[in-house]
């Protein structure tokens, strides 16, 4: 049996006989006389030249010759890496303690060692060079084994070996690191962001000592102090007490001032125009909490309170407070009239007729301190006697006295609220019942009361209008029988209100017939 084998321009091929190396064919067409089928072979693309890991052990272990004259073989040790280029183009990037064999391409290659420094960094002009190939998205094997970065001028970096601060890495500043056997973290920091994590600037502390002094600004502030950063004469921070912190030497001009909270928790009018309206100068204050600005408007006053004791009451105005080290606020009270409203108030009359009340009250402060002195909330305790007093003015009389005179609701509730609130600093300036709700068979009850007294007065009324009305008549009746003339007239009336009601008349014998012939009051004798 003949196995023929083409073997193209740019391949070869590794023939096998019982499974072991033979030979290596190059460019051409073999015929391979093969009677008991044992031999195979492996086209090779000299476009990809690597060695297989298996195939390598086999050639460099067994197959001496074959690698010197078909391969060449990259042994890198464990402090340097090697750079493989073809064509004068890097394509591969070898790390260390590895021996990699490669066939003999129709490629050009070549092969740079470089000698890891401390802490397995990449001089600065091999880790430039790697880092421009990686920017042209050029495929390049195990690049992304190393850690490259360019620090432009406002970034600086810190260097992790195995989770420990190795040192700062300055801005504009190329670094490139082999991770082998070890992890390497590169943090990255905008130097616009001056602030230093406290895990990091602990860490810089204990092993970067120097350069601490070289790229930081340390800050540490008194446990009975606050701390005003600047940057620039900007104010930009506000430090708590006990607080030690690290930043960044950024370019700015960066200082501290320190107050003593000994002296006392009130704010400077120049630190208060600094705090207020921090939006407008594009810069916000960090640590602003600490601080309490109060702001009381016109016709309100303010009550300022320092570890739940009431200190002072505040005009309109701003004022600002140091929160650290104590608990302060202050309380906004509007000392204009006003309005409140109890609603909904579900009462018991004497009578057990359950009414529903709506009632209003116009107030005001007389004395705020003492309000807030003898209670936590007198809006609450005026609501309270409120209802108190509609349930003593309510609750102790029947459903009529409420009806006869509306206004007792009002009176007694008055009273019992300027009796009760007399020396709480506030009074009542007038209160009235906005409305009475009855039940709904209640309603139909009084409905029908009302209907039936009105319908009894009607009939009064009716029944006094007739008697006056005959009576009248019989007057009447007294003054025609004496008087001709009166009489004379009464018919002249009655013909007129007669001929009102017909459309015509016919006269016959004259007007005088028609007297007597249609009206005649006089009885016949």
């Amino acid at each position: 049996m003949i196995k023929t084998i083409k073997v193209k321009k740019y391949e070869i091929a590794v023939l096998y006989k019982h499974d072991e190396i033979d030979q290596i064919l190059t460019a051409g067409v073999y015929r391979k006389i093969d009677p008991l089928n044992t031999i195979s072979y492996k086209i090779i693309d000299l476009a990809f030249p690597r060695v297989s890991d298996e195939m390598t052990e086999q050639l460099l272990n067994f197959y001496p010759d074959i690698v010197k004259q078909y391969c060449y073989l990259v042994d890198v040790a464990d402090n340097e890496i090697a750079l493989r280029y073809e064509q004068q183009k890097l394509v591969e990037v070898i790390l260390p303690a590895t021996k990699t064999l490669y066939w003999n391409s129709y490629k050009s290659h070549s092969i740079k060692k470089v000698l890891l420094q401390q802490d397995y960094e990449l001089p600065t002009e091999i880790a430039n060079e790697l880092l421009e190939a990686k920017n042209t998205n050029a495929t390049i094997t195990h690049i992304d084994k190393l850690v490259l970065h360019h620090f432009i001028h406002e970034q600086i970096g810190t260097l992790f070996v195995d989770n420990q601060l190795i040192k700062i890495i300055a801005p504009e500043t190329i670094v490139g690191y082999c991770q082998f056997k070890h992890t390497i973290v590169l943090g990255k920091f905008n130097l616009r962001e001056s602030r230093i994590d406290d895990r990091i600037a602990n860490a810089i502390e204990q092993r970067a000592p120097q350069q601490l002094l070289q790229f930081c600004v340390a800050m540490e502030v008194g446990a009975n102090e606050v701390g005003l950063r600047y940057e620039n004469d900007l104010l930009v921070e506000i430090l708590s007490p006990g607080t030690k912190r690290l930043y960044w030497q950024n370019g700015d001009k960066q200082h501290i001032t320190k107050i003593d909270l000994n002296q006392g928790y009130t704010l400077s009018d120049e630190i208060i125009e600094q705090l207020l309206q921090p939006e407008l100068r594009q810069k916000n204050i960090i640590g602003n909490s600490g601080v309490l600005i109060a702001q009381v408007p016109a016709y309100y006053v303010g009550i300022l309170k320092v570890n739940g004791k009431i200190e002072q009451l505040l005009t309109a105005g701003i004022t600002a407070y140091w929160r650290f080290n104590r608990e302060i606020s202050v309380d906004i009270v509007d000392m204009r009239l006003q309005a409140l409203e109890v609603t909904g108030q579900e009462i018991l009359t004497k009578d057990k007729v359950n009414l529903r009340i709506n009632l209003v009250a116009n107030w005001h402060y007389t004395d705020v301190l003492t309000a807030f002195e003898k209670t936590a909330t007198p809006v609450e305790l005026l609501y309270r006697e409120l209802q108190f007093g509609l349930r003593e003015a309510i609750g102790t009389r029947t459903l009529d006295e409420l009806l006869e005179n509306k206004n007792i609701i009002d009176e007694v509730v008055t009273k019992h609220v300027q009796i009760r609130l007399d020396g709480f600093g506030l009074t009542t300036v007038s209160l009235g019942v906005k409305d009475i709700i009855l039940p709904g068979d209640m309603k139909s009850i009084l409905s029908q009361v009302v209907e039936a007294e009105k319908s009894a007065q009607a009939n009064v009324i009716r029944r006094r209008e007739e008697t006056s009305a005959t009576r009248s008549l019989l007057n009447t009746a007294k003054v025609m029988e004496n008087n001709p003339v009166a009489l004379r007239l009464k018919e002249m009336e009655t013909l007129e209100r007669i001929a009102e009601r017909i459309d015509k008349i016919s006269v016959v014998g004259g007007l005088d017939q028609v007297l007597h012939g249609l009206i005649n009051i006089q009885p016949k004798m």
